[in-house]
């Protein structure tokens, strides 16, 4: 051991100045690289690469406990519901207000030269397409059989193309093919005129095919399918003509159309045609209408959303934000009215924390996906998108929600364990809206992430060998001569272990030792 260290001693003496620099450069250059990787994949993914490598593989090797696993089997009945719940509230919805993609997210990209929409999210819209516009007997009809090929294509010019063929096809038969009007209304109309004009063609055709399938619905399960499928093309036609009228200004024939077709099918809640109901009623500033509608859906036993929520704290202060001053409020305190729109703005905010960003401008708002994912930061986007506008009429409303949104916080120090009013925030809300919400736009987190120690470590040392290596290229003999005395400091314990065994052992065993 003695000859180890003095050989170690004796190659330390040896090193050249050169050396100190060549080690201390390569060192920073290394965590340099270290640092830009767990940058990237953090900003990424939301985690650490070398926390995440860690603990899915290190750990089990070093006998840890995985926490993902069951360690009980008898789960209780809590948990269980615990668990339902994160995995709905973890499903993507359908956007009730998505815009239309040849005249507004086809627009927005050939003026800019950026998708709006993702690979994913676009996805998503084609299984809807073909779950609600086809059906099994689709083969039957040649132009049914081309729209359902249609559905599935992925070249926008394809789909294009073949709702072309197929509209030919039935114009030799003298009628027109509901579906192909509506690819064509989405999809090629480069404005709301054109889209409305080809969603009244389409709502010709699906009237006549709705009612030829209510009929012959009760004579099998095809023409049961065949009517459920025409019953969802009308109801779709009829709600797009709706948005079309909202978005040429004619708001209160789109009230009309809107309140008509939740008369006549109100049991189809999954289009959830009631928001787009609230958003043209909030136009219209038409607030005991809008109270009516919140009434019914704002319930205990119906799914949530950012318009709901957000709604109701909105006439609630509408109340009292006219006359709102935090300065007088913290002399006499908070009045009644007052307090029941705060505790409905501090709901709203539990529910969906990300909206307030985008209402206070504190954050640039992107067109709005086809999908989005409730308490997330896609559906943020799509409330406030739509919704910026109605509070912003609303005097003080604005300057309320600034002055009393975070208190929310205080009431739920571990959202993510346990909520107030609501479930805990769903931890999967970041990975979907990353998948949903196009590249270039920023996602909101919540709760917001500290930065990983691994991501500072690497940092820290890309620094200081960074700067070792320059001091050491601009002094090489004083730096030697520092890194020697380090190298001595450090094996100077080593060094008094060695002296103090040798003194205690017999000189006879030592040489032996020191022999073998």
């Amino acid at each position: 051991v003695f000859v180890c260290v003095s050989t170690v001693s004796m190659f330390l003496n040896t090193l050249t100045p050169k050396f100190y620099v060549a080690l201390t450069g390569t060192s920073s250059l290394i965590s340099g690289l270290i640092l830009i990787f767990e940058w990237w994949y953090f900003r990424k993914y939301g985690t650490s690469f070398i926390e995440q490598v860690s603990v899915s593989h290190l750990r089990p090797l070093l006998g840890g406990v995985d926490n993902s696993s069951p360690t009980n089997s008898n789960t209780s009945n809590g948990d269980a519901d615990s668990n339902r719940q994160s995995v709905s509230e973890c499903k993507v919805w359908r956007n009730p207000l998505n815009l239309f993609r040849g005249a507004e997210y086809n627009r927005y990209m050939w003026v800019t030269g950026r998708e709006p929409l993702t690979y994913y999210d676009m996805n998503l819209s084609a299984q809807d397409h073909q779950t609600f516009f086809t059906c099994d007997s689709d083969h039957l009809r040649p132009a049914d059989a081309i729209m359902q090929k249609a559905w599935r294509e992925r070249n926008p010019q394809a789909r294009i193309s073949a709702a072309h063929q197929s509209l030919e096809l039935e114009e030799l038969h003298g009628c027109v093919c509901a579906t192909a009007s509506i690819l064509l209304a989405e999809e090629e109309a480069t404005t709301i005129v054109e889209a409305e004009k080809l969603f009244k063609q389409a709502l010709k055709a699906g009237e006549g095919c709705y009612r030829r399938s209510q009929q012959l619905q009760h004579h099998g399960a095809q023409y049961e399918a065949q009517h459920r499928r025409d019953t969802n093309v009308l109801v779709y036609i009829k709600r797009r003509l709706a948005m079309c009228s909202r978005k040429l200004g004619r708001t209160r024939e789109a009230v009309k159309m809107l309140r008509d077709l939740m008369k006549e099918f109100p049991l189809l809640s999954m289009f959830n045609i009631h928001e787009n109901l609230l958003e043209s009623l909030l136009e219209l500033q038409n607030y005991a209408d809008v109270q009516a509608v919140l009434a019914k859906y704002d319930d205990i036993s119906l799914p949530k959303s950012a318009t709901i929520c957000y709604t109701a704290a909105l006439l609630k202060a509408r109340a009292v934000s006219d006359k709102f001053s935090p300065e007088a409020a913290s002399r006499r305190g908070l009045s009644t009215a007052e307090m029941n729109a705060v505790e409905a703005i501090h709901r709203a905010v539990e529910f969906n924390p990300h909206v307030p960003k985008y209402l206070l401008e504190m954050k640039s708002l992107i067109l709005p996906p086809e999908h989005i994912l409730k308490r997330g930061d896609s559906e943020a986007i799509a409330y406030a998108f739509f919704h910026l506008q109605h509070w912003k009429r609303v005097e003080g409303a604005l300057n309320l929600l600034h002055c009393t949104w975070e208190g929310t916080f205080r009431m739920i120090p571990y959202p993510l364990e346990k909520g107030h009013l609501f479930y805990p925030y769903p931890i999967c809300t970041e990975t979907a809206d990353r998948e949903l919400l196009p590249m270039f736009h920023e996602v909101s987190v919540y709760p917001k992430k500290e930065l990983p120690f691994f991501i500072l470590f690497t940092a820290g040392l890309c620094s200081f060998t960074a700067m070792l290596a320059l001091l050491t290229h601009q002094f090489p003999e004083l730096m030697g001569v520092f890194a020697k005395a380090f190298l001595s400091t450090l094996f100077a314990p080593l060094n008094f272990i060695m002296e103090k065994v040798e003194s205690i052992l017999p000189s006879s065993l030592w040489h032996q030792l020191t022999r073998i």
